[in-house]
C-alpha cells in the first residue's frame, strides 16, 4: 500500500508555473500507474495526468496536453508535474494516487496522496 504524498501548491497569477511533487514516502513505487487529477470545490475529481512506470508513458487530459509534463527524479522516487502557462481553471487540490489497471478512472484507483492546493489568479 502506498503512502502518497503531494507538495509543490500554492498561488500563483495566471500565466505563471508550478511543479508539484509527489512520493511514496521515500519507497519505490509498486504500482504500474501513478495519476494527477484535480479536484474543484463542489466538483468531482478530474483527471489531468498520469505516468504509465513500465512504458514510461505519460497521458494527459486536453486541457493539459501542450502545457503539462510529467517526469520522475533520476531514483524514480519522485513524480513531479510541471504545469506551465495556467489559468484560473486549473484551480483545485491537485491529487496524486496509484493504479493498477486505470489511468483516467478516479473511482478505481488503489490510492491517494492527501492533496496540495493550487490557486491560479488573474
Amino acid at each position: 500500500q502506498e503512502e502518497l504524498v503531494e507538495s509543490g501548491g500554492g498561488l500563483v497569477q495566471s500565466g505563471g508555473s508550478l511543479r508539484l511533487s509527489c512520493t511514496n514516502s521515500g519507497r519505490a513505487f509498486s504500482r504500474p500507474i501513478l495519476g494527477w487529477f484535480r479536484q474543484a470545490p463542489g466538483k468531482e475529481r478530474k483527471f489531468v495526468g498520469a505516468l504509465r512506470w513500465h512504458r514510461n508513458q505519460t497521458y494527459f487530459a486536453d486541457d493539459a496536453k501542450s502545457r503539462f509534463t510529467i517526469s520522475t527524479d533520476s531514483a524514480n522516487r519522485t513524480v513531479f508535474l510541471q504545469m506551465n502557462n495556467l489559468r484560473p481553471e486549473d484551480t483545485g487540490v491537485y491529487y496524486c494516487g496509484a493504479s493498477t489497471h486505470t489511468i483516467i478512472v478516479a473511482g478505481q484507483y488503489d490510492s491517494w496522496g492527501q492533496g496540495t492546493q493550487v490557486t491560479v489568479y488573474s
